[in-house]
């Protein structure tokens, strides 16, 4: 139902400027949720490609600890030399707006990371090591972009539902206000035509 507005030129300019910013707004949100569609479609490809290697390495992890425990027996005091890790490092980049995490590993302390003698150890304990630290990197990754594509999955459901309600709503009122007043004004202009005619035919046949 057209908004009953009244009907004079400076509403219909005002509607037409409103119906005006409505649309360009409602293009520039279409735009933003497939430029954010795009993106989570890239990261959920990327995080299926990162389960897949953390599967493998895991596997591969295991069964050189196994070897090592079988060769080496129970590594207790090698187990306690390993410190706390507090290599991770958080930072965030903006994509149309959305803040998406970015996680790193602080690559000094991972390249100085050995905190065991090679003399103690042997070919499937330093493998089990490097396997686990791949999977540390691998799941920092991976926890990065999952909650990459939340934030992005999120964000696209907001901007959706305010496209939905200028596409929906808004531009669809003032439309029809716009065409309310302009009817109301044409009507009005014929009126006054018709009244002039009228006017104009009664002075010709008085001076007739």
């Amino acid at each position: 139902m057209a908004v009953q507005a009244v009907p004079t030129k400076g509403n219909l300019i005002t509607s037409k400027k409103s119906l005006s910013l409505a649309k360009k707004g409602y293009e520039l949100l279409d735009k933003k949720r497939n430029i954010l569609v795009r993106e989570m479609m890239t990261l959920i490809d990327r995080a299926s490609e990162i389960q897949d290697k953390i599967d493998v390495t895991y596997s591969k992890a295991y069964l050189a600890l196994q070897r090592a425990n079988i060769t080496l027996g129970y590594i207790d005091d090698l187990a306690r030399s390993i410190p706390e890790d507090d290599s991770l490092k958080l930072s965030y980049r903006s994509v149309m707006g959305v803040e998406i995490p970015i996680v790193t590993i602080d690559k000094e302390t991972q390249e100085n990371g050995l905190f065991f003698g090679l003399d103690t150890t042997n070919a499937a304990f330093d493998e089990a090591y490097m396997c686990f630290s791949e999977v540390k990197r691998l799941t920092a990754d991976l926890a990065e972009v999952e909650n990459s594509v939340y934030r992005l999955a999120d964000a696209i459901k907001k901007t959706q539902k305010r496209a939905n309600a200028l596409k929906n709503i808004m531009i669809p009122r003032f439309e029809e206000t716009v065409k309310f007043i302009t009817d109301a004004l044409e009507e009005k202009d014929r009126e006054e035509f018709s009244r002039l005619k009228v006017i104009k035919a009664q002075k010709q046949k008085n001076n007739d």
